[in-house]
């Protein structure tokens, strides 16, 4: 059991210069008896206002030096305090707020809100076990107009769908990786020096003068993966979900124009999803 939606806005001054961080967190526990479920018996339940008010006052005490460190802040602070506790779980998501610019030149305290995908991570322990820390990002809409197709696929009496090499690729990309056992990580350089969204991007959409063609949604699901592993030493296993979104070209013959796929409507459902769970031999072998 545990608190979901705990969202709260952290400011840090540093003189004129503010620094912001608003998250969502999800706080979970698992007791050393099941005794509130089966007899009633509340005795050992740390209610979830409780939960509620920890996540805050350790926001207050010790702030978001990056979403990981918070959430192994969190389960430690439940490990370390309650000896009821033999479980904890916690999932923290941020607002993607960037500093804005002008002219160049970063604002001091004004921030945008750029929806290019969510940032989260979760992390969990297990009393007298390791602490596992997960990270990812999600709802990051991705789309390339060409240099995609779909040919030689299977096809039996149901089949309508035509072989296409020249199509829309487009998608809302959910992606988890695991760290492994937690070690001193600097999770923050993690994120931006080695630049996880960044290798999505690139192995998504290939070079920026003539792209990389995909010949399929799953080719570009490993593609990622594969890309990701190679460059950030860090990460042990990597899930990626691309949900995809189709496109139509509009028949505009009765319009009397001719419609070479300069307007097309999306199809909203049904929509396919491809999704792929990849790590390294040595991780699987342990």
């Amino acid at each position: 059991y545990g608190k979901n939606t705990i969202k709260f806005l952290r400011l840090h001054r540093e003189g004129k210069k503010h620094f912001i961080k608003e998250v969502e967190v999800c706080t979970h526990l698992r007791l050393t008896s099941p005794q509130e479920y089966l007899e009633g018996n509340n005795s050992l339940v740390i209610p979830t206002d409780t939960i509620k008010n920890i996540v805050l006052v350790l926001a207050k005490k010790n702030g978001i030096p990056s979403l990981e460190q918070f959430a192994i802040d969190i389960c430690n602070h439940f490990m370390t305090t309650f000896c009821q506790v033999v479980y904890v779980k916690t999932y923290v998501q941020e607002v993607p707020w960037q500093r804005l610019h002008e002219n160049g030149v970063p604002h001091v305290h004004s921030f945008i809100c750029v929806p290019d995908g969510i940032r989260f991570c979760e992390a969990e322990q297990c009393r007298n076990g390791p602490l596992v820390v997960f990270a990812g990002i999600k709802d990051l809409k991705l789309m390339k107009t060409t240099q995609s197709g779909f040919e030689g696929f299977y096809k039996n009496e149901h089949t309508t769908l035509p072989e296409r090499h020249d199509r829309i690729l487009c998608g809302e990309l959910f992606c988890k990786w695991s760290y492994g056992e937690c070690k001193d990580f600097d999770f923050d350089c993690i994120w931006y020096m080695n630049k996880i969204r960044e290798c999505i991007l690139e192995a998504f959409s290939g070079p920026p003068d003539c792209g990389e063609y995909s010949p399929s949604y799953q080719k570009t699901v490993n593609c990622i993966q594969m890309l990701v592993l190679s460059k950030v030493s860090q990460v042990q296993v990597i899930e990626v979900v691309l949900n995809n979104t189709f496109y139509n070209v509009l028949d505009m013959k009765n319009l009397g124009l001719t419609n070479d796929k300069e307007v097309l409507i999306p199809v909203e459902a049904p929509y396919g999803s491809c999704a792929c769970t990849l790590g390294r031999k040595m991780f699987f072998e342990a």
